[in-house]
């Protein structure tokens, strides 16, 4: 079964080894650079239009290695739709990068998220420190729906994730788990957002369902 990672604040799925992610073989590298025509493209250390000149000055810089990529297919040419997508970026690549750091609690991805959303995520990353692993390879990120509601400074997003060339990697091996695509590849992810002081989006909560219909070809 494929699964490279789980719902946030669900209890984690244990394949293999007990990691929240599995496969199984050596790969994820530099083949994987395209996905449905998308160019991967890397984390982006200041992607939000608006944010004030101190939230420029103060955002984290996100720096992931060279096997872990994203293709964010996600912008919608609106200006609070995308600020809310830019910082939505910032945290997922943030919570890789503490993935890949092995370091549950990263300044990085608490800058993008507070509440259940920031607790949920340690323990997702925990998990990952827990079985020496990180993640490999490409994931693609699509699908966005986003609701702003720019008075108090609400927003809601829904995305879907394509992980079938992303996979776990053992650290102490250098190994990735390879495991053929299949629904569960495919991820629904709904999260909450509030606009803090800085003007940075911060994620609240995050809920997922793998292997959503929507979200396969």
């Amino acid at each position: 079964m494929k699964c490279r990672s789980v719902a946030y604040v669900l209890t984690a799925v244990v394949c293999g080894a007990g990691l929240v992610a599995c496969g199984n073989d050596d790969g994820g590298g530099e083949d994987d650079k395209t996905v449905a025509g998308a160019e991967p493209t890397p984390a982006r250390p200041d992607t939000s239009p608006s944010a004030s000149e101190s939230a420029r000055a103060s955002r984290p810089e996100i720096e992931l290695p060279a096997d872990v990529k994203f293709s964010f297919d996600w912008r919608t040419g609106d200006k609070l739709e995308d600020e809310v997508l830019a910082d939505s970026e910032q945290r997922i690549a943030a919570v890789e990068m503490a993935i890949a750091e092995q370091d549950p609690v990263h300044a990085a991805y608490r800058f993008y998220s507070e509440g259940a959303a920031a607790a949920d995520s340690q323990k997702y990353i925990q998990s990952f420190v827990d079985h020496k692993a990180r993640t490999t390879g490409l994931t693609r990120v699509y699908d966005a729906k986003v609701e702003v509601d720019e008075g108090p400074g609400k927003a809601r997003l829904v995305y879907c994730e394509d992980q079938s060339k992303a996979y776990n990697k053992f650290l102490e091996t250098g190994k990735a788990d390879v495991s053929e695509p299949g629904p569960d590849s495919y991820v629904l992810y709904s999260s909450s957002l509030t606009r803090d002081a800085k003007g940075v989006w911060v994620t609240e909560r995050l809920l997922s369902t793998r292997g959503a219909a929507q979200c396969r070809p």
